[in-house]
């Protein structure tokens, strides 16, 4: 089971750190993402960790978003710096549920979702 939080109301150019929990499980051995979806769009990816330290990012976040994983707390974080109002979404969490050599980025490899944290960013 994963739970999100972290969100809230920043204004542009903002930070927000988002967490992760996971209880149960065997977390320390999977692949953990972070998507988001915004009213009327689909889902999308955000950020991917490896249970390695291993990050891939989506080309609108990389360079201001930064994925990091402290398994000892089975907890990943999404820190958002320089928020734009298009960062505005609903962030969720999710893992594979299975250790994977690669780094998933699509939505169908991901079986564990958590409830999602609203991220608003006025300008």
């Amino acid at each position: 089971q994963l739970q999100a939080s972290g969100g809230g109301l920043v204004q542009a150019g903002d930070s927000l750190r988002l967490s992760c929990t996971a209880s149960g499980g065997t977390f320390i051995n999977y692949p953990v993402g972070w998507f988001r979806q915004a009213p009327g769009k689909e889902r999308e990816f955000v950020a991917v960790i490896s249970w390695d330290g291993r990050t891939s990012y989506a080309d609108s976040v990389k360079g201001r978003f930064t994925i990091s994983r402290d398994n000892a707390k089975s907890t990943v974080y999404l820190q958002m710096n320089s928020l734009k109002p298009e960062d505005t979404a609903a962030y969720y969490c999710a893992t594979v549920g299975r250790f994977m050599a690669t780094l998933p980025t699509r939505l169908d490899e991901y079986k564990y979702w958590g409830q999602g944290t609203q991220v608003t960013v006025s300008s």
